[in-house]
């Protein structure tokens, strides 16, 4: 296509009324009438959103007079034809507290552009002009502005000019503006942020400590660090946790506990659970934005994009998040067989497991994993989870069938020299391939089982291929997660009722019923809220323990709300299932060369060694 001018965006802060006001400058708009789109989702989270809804007025200009500007649809505007330069200035209301949209007020600011930047379909490849104005008022003099979007022309508080390629490269800088903290450090001689929003005190030296060893670690694995800076927005807040990756960039949210304090003892399992939520955002640096499926490549954000191959993308994300820890030098040992001994935990907790594979799982995340509901534990399997569950068994069947000269390590590079440096997507049949040529044998039967069929796990085979202790017992309590020691053989199946629950004011409130538990069989629901067990008043906090006092079989009445209706149900607790993992490192004297060996590889001993 020709050359045109660039497209221009300003960006002005209304925090009092949580608007951020944008202004488009179209300089050469389509003569048969320019049409405008906002994205309905936002990539890395597959779930339509639809964006559009924010905005609450839109009016045009050209020439310096007004021009119509109809709505064709749910997302997309129509302007009528002019032959001049097109101003469209329209206000998106921020109040999304999450890592995905907008959200303004007098304390902060922060977006995605897909939350504010009209896509121009045809001119997606046009080169784009961002400004950003400081806000107004003495109280918001201390506000800067965090983010990797190229800079041309700012102050000394980032306010200003900036330049992007493209509208692809445009929706992938989010952007924070607070009076914000920050820390950075140094990655193979590229420099490295993280701006913490949040009156919160933290150890600053501590957590670049760590965010460095993480950071050097996946750049060690890749064999490159594919940018020129890197930037970690977090937001700290009371309660909370998520994040969303970007190109060069993520956004994080986390509880303000999870920070590291100068007089923490120890590694405290907040702090860990954030260095992993780092550590996976980070990860995508490589596999997710540079290493992506075909499909995915091609969005164009409008609509879903349906593909098989979130449980590689997400799955081997979560595998290696945790993994990463243990083999930089973190956490130790026993605390990542914790880590993974709540990740077996929470799968085989699901029922769904044995009715979705990872692989639809992947391709219904638009409307099951994204859009759960009560029933969602007997029908859906979670691709991140036993996506990282079955990402462990490529690792480990590559080392065995490889005598420990490949791994799960040696595919990532090769997705890495394929896919990430040449920007080719990954085909929905491209992974058997790969680790076919790495191998020299195929895959396929092992991917059909586990990651498009819904066979169990052999777990039992692979931990114990590398040294590693398993057993699935009966959980303790509801709050159990399994642990990182054996400390009771199997234990004792006490009787449970079968569901999940939570206090809700004075009652217990029923969230889920496990299917062929108890409360199923007795016809309970999920949304009843139990008043009482055989005529005793029960809360969340001793439900679980009054049931286990019974024998199996034993029939006890629960009485429970269903609306506004009082219910009575006869239920008969069941045995607990063996659903709560234990792993722990074996003895030596119970392990061969070869076990030790790869143990050692796997859990990244050698590499801390030196």
């Amino acid at each position: 296509m020709d050359k045109v001018e660039q497209i221009k965006y300003t960006v002005t802060l209304l925090p009092e009324a949580r608007l951020f006001r944008v202004e488009l400058i179209l300089p050469e708009p389509d003569p048969e009438g320019q049409v405008f789109t906002l994205p309905a989702w936002i990539p890395g989270s597959y779930m339509i959103r639809d964006f559009a809804r924010n905005i609450v007025s839109l009016s045009a200009v050209s020439a310096g007079k007004p021009i119509s500007v109809n709505k064709v649809d749910k997302q997309t505007w129509r302007a009528e034809p002019v032959s001049n330069k097109l101003e469209l200035k329209y206000d998106v209301y921020a109040a999304d507290l999450s890592v995905r949209s907008a959200y303004l007020n007098t304390t902060r600011g922060f977006f995605n552009g897909t939350s504010l930047f009209m896509r121009i379909p045809g001119r997606e490849l046009a080169s784009v002009l961002v400004e950003i104005n400081q806000p107004e008022g003495d109280s918001l003099s201390a506000w800067k502005v965090a983010t990797t979007m190229p800079a041309i022309s700012v102050d000394d508080k980032g306010f200003g000019l900036f330049e992007v390629e493209d509208y692809e490269h445009l929706v992938d800088f989010p952007v924070e503006i607070a009076d914000f903290q920050e820390i950075s450090y140094q990655v193979n001689n590229v420099p490295h942020r993280m701006v913490v929003t949040g009156r919160v005190a933290f150890d600053e030296k501590r957590l670049a400590s760590d965010l460095e060893k993480i950071c050097k670690y996946h750049a060690s694995l890749f064999g490159e660090l594919p940018v020129l800076e890197y930037l970690f927005l977090t937001l700290a807040l009371a309660d909370g946790y998520g994040g969303l990756e970007h190109r060069n960039s993520s956004s994080l949210i986390c509880r303000k506990n999870d920070l590291p304090t100068k007089d923490m003892d120890g590694l405290p399992d907040g702090y860990r659970d954030f260095l992993g939520l780092c550590s996976h955002e980070y990860f995508h640096l490589w596999h997710v934005k540079r290493i992506r499926p075909e499909l995915l490549k091609q969005a164009d954000l409008t609509a879903e994009v349906h593909t098989r191959l979130l449980w590689v993308f997400e799955g081997i994300t979560s595998y290696y998040d945790e993994l990463a820890l243990v083999r930089s030098g973190c956490i130790d040992e026993k605390s990542y067989l914790q880590l993974l001994a709540k990740t077996v935990t929470r799968v085989m907790r699901g029922k769904g497991r044995h009715k979705q594979s990872v692989a639809e799982s992947s391709f219904d995340a638009w409307t099951r994993f994204y859009k759960q509901d009560e029933n969602s534990p007997n029908a859906i399997v979670s691709y991140y989870a036993k996506g990282a569950l079955v990402a462990l068994g490529i690792d480990v069947t590559m080392r065995q069938k490889s005598s420990d000269t490949l791994s799960l390590d040696d595919l990532m590079r090769l997705l890495w020299e394929r896919h990430g440096k040449t920007d080719i997507g990954v085909t929905e049949d491209g992974i058997n391939p790969l680790i076919s040529e790495l191998t020299g044998q195929s895959y396929e039967t092992f991917l059909s089982d586990y990651a498009e069929g819904t066979k169990e796990l052999p777990l039992a085979d692979w931990f114990s291929a590398l040294g590693i202790g398993f057993q699935l017992r009966p959980a303790k309590n509801p709050e159990d997660p399994g642990g990182a020691e054996l400390l009771v053989k199997n234990g004792v199946a006490k009787p449970v009722i079968g569901a999940r629950y939570k206090q809700q004011g004075d009652l217990v409130e029923v969230t889920h019923i496990v299917e062929g538990g108890a409360a199923q069989v007795a016809g309970m629901s999920a949304g009843d809220r139990i008043v009482a067990v055989d005529s005793l008043q029960v809360d969340a906090g001793n439900l679980h323990e009054k049931i286990s006092r019974y024998e199996p079989g034993d029939e006890i009445e629960v009485v429970a709300f269903r609306k506004d209706e009082l219910m009575r149900f006869r239920v008969c607790p069941q045995p607990a299932d063996n659903d709560t993992c234990d792993l722990w490192l074996l003895p030596e004297s119970e392990c061969s060369e070869a076990q030790l060996a790869r143990r050692n590889s796997w859990l990244g001993l050698a590499r801390r060694s030196k």
